[in-house]
């Protein structure tokens, strides 16, 4: 768990309302048809965040930005909409996986209620590349959502488009 990333993403969460309607229609631009409901459903603070992902990536790679490594860069956690918690909600979701550990918390997504949610959260990654294959993204944008967290050597994406995108989302 990266500790200053997630009190940058909880104290950015706080701050209520969308983004700017610019930011959207830039974000609607980078996606396919199929992307954007998944896009439209994420929080607000979701989406600000994947907002500064894509525009960091898009100073880096500019006009070369393939669309799937933006839409990759939009929707890396789309997963979490799944889980259904806000901001505090996600605190002690974190902090129950730092706890417990992934793999015992995921477990949690066959019980009810609070705890099912706390494992869909553990679990946001893999449910989030499923989204996107069925909404028929690019294969890169798909392995992205499953592999944001995992070390560099275990990406299947090109790892000059996983740096600027690990880089980007730090």
């Amino acid at each position: 768990m990266d500790l200053w990333h997630n009190v940058k993403r909880f104290f950015g969460s706080l701050r209520p309302g969308p983004p700017p309607r610019a930011d959207l229609e830039w974000a609607e631009a980078h996606l396919l048809e199929g992307e954007v409901p998944l896009w439209r459903a994420m929080s607000n603070p979701d989406k600000r965040h994947a907002l500064r992902v894509a525009r960091r990536v898009d100073e880096v790679l500019g006009a070369t930005a393939p669309r799937p490594v933006m839409a990759a860069a939009l929707l890396h956690d789309v997963g979490k909409n799944d889980a259904r918690l806000r901001t505090y909600g996600r605190v002690v979701a974190t902090l129950t996986i730092w706890l417990a550990g992934k793999r015992t918390v995921a477990a949690w997504t066959q019980t009810r209620g609070l705890w099912r949610r706390i494992g869909l959260y553990a679990e946001y990654p893999r449910l989030g590349s499923e989204a996107l294959a069925l909404a028929g993204s690019d294969p890169l944008t798909v392995a992205w959502a499953l592999e944001h967290h995992d070390p560099p050597e275990d990406w299947t994406v090109p790892h000059d488009l996983g740096e600027v995108l690990a880089a980007a989302d730090e």
